[in-house]
C-alpha cells in the first residue's frame, strides 16, 4: 500500500509517495507556484553508494591515534568499526584535547546547510553538547556572507536587511518605477533557502513588474543572472567594479544638485566626508559618469542616463550576495546604501535599498510576526572565535593576531575538528593551501550521510542519517508555514540521527541529562512546535493548531506581515526609531572606521582597486576574471553525484562558459576540454562558449567534488579534475574589518587541454 509523507529540503517543500522502503514520486508542495527542479535529486539521499554506511577510523589514525602523521589524510584506506568503538574513540578525543590544551582547541567546524530541519540541525547540535562540556572555537559569519553584514551591523545598525527583514516584494513589485539589480536576480539561487522553501515567489513578483512595465537594468558579467523574460537591460560590468558605478551615479546625482539633501541631513551622519569624496575634494577624483566608465568598461554616457532616470522616479536597488563576496567586499554594499541616501527614497515604498533578493528565496517575499522553529545551541562558556573563511590561516598560523570589526585577537591553536555536516573542500578558497592547513590537527572528525571529499580526509566517520530517515520539523523567518517531516524510511545501513549521535556522545562525557533534558525525538518536536505556537498567540493573537493535528496535516500557517517597507518608521520618525549606529542615524561617514585608519575599508564608501582584477596591472596577458556562482542543479556541493548534478556536466567535469570571442582567441570550441590555472592552483573543466557572458570573464560554478589527480604530494599544485574553482580562488579577507571570503577577486588563464 503506497504511503504519502510530507517532507522538506533547502530546495522545497514536497511529498514522498512510498512504496515500502521505496521511493516511487517526490510531489512539489501544491502552493509553491515554481517548484525546484532540484526535487528530483530527492530520491539520490538513499543511494546506498555514496553513503557510509558505518563508522570508520582512517587506518594511519588508528594505528598512532593523534599522532599520526595527518598528511595521509586522503591518501590512507578506512577500517569499519563498531559503534561503540568509534564513540568511545570520539569522546576520549574531546576529553583529552580539552584537558590537556583546553576547549578552544576543539574547532566545531559545522555548517547549517546540512538539512532544513531545525532540530535535527549538526551545528546546533553539536555546538549544543560542547557547550555542555566547556566550550570550542567556532565562527562567526558564512561563506556567503561575510564582508556584508559586518558593515551593514556598523551602517545601519543590524545586518536585518541582507537576512530577509528588508522590504517586501510586494512593495516593490507595486511601486517600484525603475529597479537596478546589481549582481543578481537569479532563478538557480533563488531556488534555495536555510530552513526550508514553502513557496517559489520571486518569479510572480517580476512578472508583475514586467506587466507594469517597470523598467529594469542588470548590472552583471553575466547576462542570464535575471530570467530572460524579465526583458532587463543587461549592462556588463568589469566584476568587483559595482562599487565605482555605485559612486559615480551618485557622483552624478549630487553634481547635478539632485540629491535629497533634507534627507541625508535629517536621517544620515557623516554625509560630508562622503559629498567630499564624490566632489574630488578628497583625493582629487571627480566621481562622475566619465570615472565610473573608466572603471567599469560601461558607457558614460548610459551611466549619466540611468543617474537621471533613478532621481526622476522611484527607484530600487538590489545588491546580491555575490557583490560582497570579493576583495573590499564591504565597498558594494556601503556604497548602495549610499546611492539610496542621496537619492532620498529609502523608506519609500517601492524605493531605496535591499541586499540578497534572489540570493536565496525567502528575501522580499514576507516577514514572519512568530518565531521560527529552532533547537538551543544553549551559552557558549568560552569566547574564543574566527571569522568564517580564515580556517586555514588559523591552523597554519596558531597564536597569530587577527581583526574583525575593529579589534584584535589571536588564532587558537586547534588540536581537534569536530565537522557535522558541510563540505569545506568545497566552501574554502584555495584549496591547495587549506590542504596543507588540514594536516596540522592530531584528530579530524566528520560526520556526514556521504562520502564527500571531506569524509575522505578526516580520521574518524560517524555514519549520519539523510533528512528522509528521522522526524524534523522546517520553517523560518520567511515562510508562510512551519513544515512536518515525517521519517520516510529506516536508516541506511548503521547511520544514525545527529540526536541520536550527540546524545550517545554526551551520555559518554557525562552531561546527557542536560543535552536532552529529558526529551527524545518526538517530544523535542513537540516542545519546539509549542513554542511557535505560544509565541504566534503571544504576540499576533494568531492560533495555530495543536502539535497533533499539525503533525497530521503536514503543515501549519504562521503569522506574517505580506507587505513591509524597511526603515519605513525610521524615515518617518529618526529620534523615535534610532537605528544602533554610533550616531543612531545611517552612517556615511564612519568615525570608528576614521579612527581605525584601514586601508582596506576607509571612513566613508569607496572604490579600492582589489589585487585581481581586469584593470590590474599585474593582470597579465590573456587573463580572465573568474566567477564562481552557486550552480542551478545542486545546492552547493550537496548531491553532486546525482542526476540532476551530473546532468549539467560533460564528461564528467563542470562546464566553464566564456564568450565566444575569448574562446577564438585561445582555439577552444564547444565542448572542449579546457585548463584553468593560476599561481594557486589548476583544474580541468568542459568549455561552453556563449554570449551571454562578459569578455574577459569566465564562470565556472562551485561544488563540484574535489577530486585532485592521484599521487600528488602535500606541496604539489595537483591538476584537480571535477571542476572545483576553489583550486584557484584566493584565501584572503576582503578587508581587515569584516575578513570575509574573497572568491570572486580572481584571475586565471585558460587553454584548450589535450590529455598527456
Amino acid at each position: 500500500m503506497l504511503r504519502r509523507v510530507p517532507h522538506c529540503s533547502h530546495w522545497g517543500a514536497y511529498t514522498l509517495v512510498m512504496d515500502g522502503q521505496r521511493i516511487v514520486a517526490v510531489e512539489p508542495y501544491p502552493d509553491d507556484p515554481s517548484p525546484s527542479p532540484l526535487l528530483g535529486a530527492v530520491k539520490d539521499w538513499v543511494d546506498p553508494d555514496h553513503r557510509v554506511t558505518v563508522p570508520h577510523i582512517r587506518r594511519g589514525w588508528l594505528e598512532k591515534r593523534h599522532e599520526s602523521d595527518g598528511s595521509g589524510r586522503g591518501r590512507d584506506d578506512f577500517v569499519p568499526v563498531s559503534w561503540d568503538e568509534a564513540l568511545a574513540l570520539v569522546s576520549g578525543e574531546i576529553g583529552r584535547v580539552r584537558d590537556r590544551y583546553g576547549n578552544a582547541a576543539i574547532f566545531a567546524g559545522s555548517y547549517g546547510w546540512t538539512s532544513c530541519g531545525r532540530f535535527h540541525h549538526a551545528s546546533t547540535l553539536l555546538r549544543r553538547m560542547l557547550n555542555l562540556t566547556g566550550g570550542y572555537t567556532g565562527h562567526v559569519d558564512t561563506y556567503s556572507l561575510g564582508a556584508g553584514p559586518v558593515i551593514l551591523r556598523h551602517t545601519l545598525g543590524s545586518d536585518d536587511a541582507c537576512h530577509g527583514l528588508s522590504t517586501t516584494w510586494t512593495s516593490i513589485a507595486e511601486h517600484a518605477e525603475t529597479l537596478v539589480a546589481f549582481g543578481a536576480l537569479a532563478s538557480r539561487t533563488a531556488q534555495i533557502d536555510s530552513g526550508g522553501v514553502d513557496r517559489h515567489s520571486m518569479e510572480s513578483y517580476l512578472r508583475r513588474m514586467a506587466q507594469r512595465g517597470v523598467k529594469v537594468v542588470l548590472v552583471s558579467p553575466v547576462r542570464n543572472d535575471i530570467p530572460e523574460w524579465v526583458d532587463a537591460e543587461w549592462w556588463p560590468i568589469r566584476p568587483n567594479t559595482d562599487a565605482a558605478l555605485m559612486l559615480g551615479l551618485a557622483g552624478e546625482i549630487v553634481a547635478r544638485g539632485a540629491h535629497d539633501r533634507a534627507f541625508l541631513d535629517r536621517c544620515t551622519s557623516g554625509a560630508d566626508m562622503l559629498l567630499a569624496y564624490l566632489s574630488g575634494e578628497a583625493d582629487g577624483k571627480v566621481k562622475d559618469a566619465a570615472w565610473a566608465a573608466g572603471v567599469t568598461g560601461l558607457p558614460a554616457a548610459d551611466i549619466s542616463r540611468l543617474a537621471a532616470r533613478l532621481q526622476a522616479t522611484r527607484s530600487m536597488l538590489t545588491v546580491s550576495w555575490g557583490l560582497q563576496r570579493a576583495r573590499h567586499g564591504e565597498q558594494p554594499y556601503w556604497a548602495a546604501l549610499a546611492l539610496a541616501a542621496v537619492l532620498g527614497q529609502i523608506g519609500l515604498p517601492g524605493g531605496g535599498v535591499g541586499y540578497g533578493y534572489g540570493s536565496v528565496s525567502g528575501i522580499g517575499a514576507l516577514v514572519g510576526a512568530a518565531r521560527s522553529p529552532s533547537m538551543s545551541q544553549l551559552q557558549k562558556p568560552n569566547p574564543d572565535f574566527i571569522p568564517v573563511a580564515r580556517i586555514a590561516d588559523m591552523l597554519l598560523d596558531p597564536g597569530a593576531p587577527f581583526t574583525y570589526q575593529g579589534r584584535t585577537h589571536a588564532f587558537p591553536h586547534i588540536r581537534m575538528i569536530y565537522w557535522a555536516g558541510g563540505n569545506p573542500f568545497h566552501h574554502h578558497q584555495d584549496l591547495n593551501r587549506f590542504r596543507r592547513a588540514w594536516a596540522r590537527p592530531e584528530t579530524i572528525v566528520v560526520q556526514d550521510p556521504f562520502w564527500t571529499p571531506t569524509a575522505r580526509r578526516a580520521d574518524i566517520v560517524l555514519p549520519v542519517c539523510s533528512t528522509l530517515e528521522r522526524n524534523d520539523i522546517a520553517g523560518t523567518k520567511r515562510m508562510e508555514v512551519v513544515l512536518a517531516m515525517h521519517k520516510a524510511l529506516d536508516p541506511i545501513g548503521q547511520s544514525r540521527s545527529e540526536f541520536d549521535i550527540f546524545r550517545a556522545l554526551s551520555a559518554r562525557l557525562g552531561v546527557e541529562d542536560a543535552f536532552t533534558e529529558g526529551r527524545d525525538e518526538m517530544q523535542w518536536l513537540r516542545h519546539i512546535y509549542a513554542q511557535v505556537r505560544a509565541d504566534a498567540q503571544a504576540g499576533a493573537g494568531f492560533e495555530m493548531p495543536d502539535f497533533d493535528a499539525f503533525w497530521e496535516a503536514g503543515s501549519a500557517r504562521v503569522p506574517f506581515e505580506r507587505e513591509v517597507v524597511y526603515l519605513a518608521g525610521f524615515r518617518a520618525d529618526p529620534q523615535a526609531h534610532p537605528l544602533a549606529t554610533e550616531s543612531g542615524r545611517i552612517v556615511l561617514g564612519s568615525r570608528t572606521l576614521a579612527a581605525l585608519g584601514y586601508d582596506d575599508c576607509p571612513a566613508h564608501p569607496a572604490w579600492l582597486e582589489p589585487e585581481e582584477w581586469l584593470g590590474a596591472s599585474a593582470a597579465g596577458e590573456g587573463a580572465l576574471h573568474l566567477i564562481s556562482q552557486q550552480p542551478p542543479t545542486r545546492l552547493h556541493s550537496q548531491l553532486d553525484f546525482s542526476a540532476v548534478s551530473a546532468g549539467n556536466k560533460r564528461d564528467g567535469r563542470e562546464r566553464a562558459r566564456l564568450n565566444a570571442a575569448d574562446a577564438a582567441a585561445r582555439g577552444i570550441g564547444q565542448g572542449d576540454t579546457v585548463r584553468l590555472w593560476n599561481a594557486r592552483g589548476q583544474c580541468l573543466a568542459s568549455a561552453d562558449v556563449v554570449e551571454e557572458v562578459r569578455p574577459g570573464v569566465i564562470v565556472l560554478p562551485t561544488g563540484a567534488w574535489y577530486r585532485p589527480q592521484r599521487g600528488a604530494n602535500d606541496e604539489d599544485m595537483p591538476l584537480e579534475l571535477a571542476g572545483n574553482p576553489n583550486v584557484l580562488t584566493r584565501d584572503i579577507g576582503s578587508s581587515r574589518f569584516s575578513q570575509g571570503c574573497s572568491a570572486q577577486s580572481c584571475l586565471v588563464f585558460v587553454e584548450r587541454y589535450e590529455a598527456q
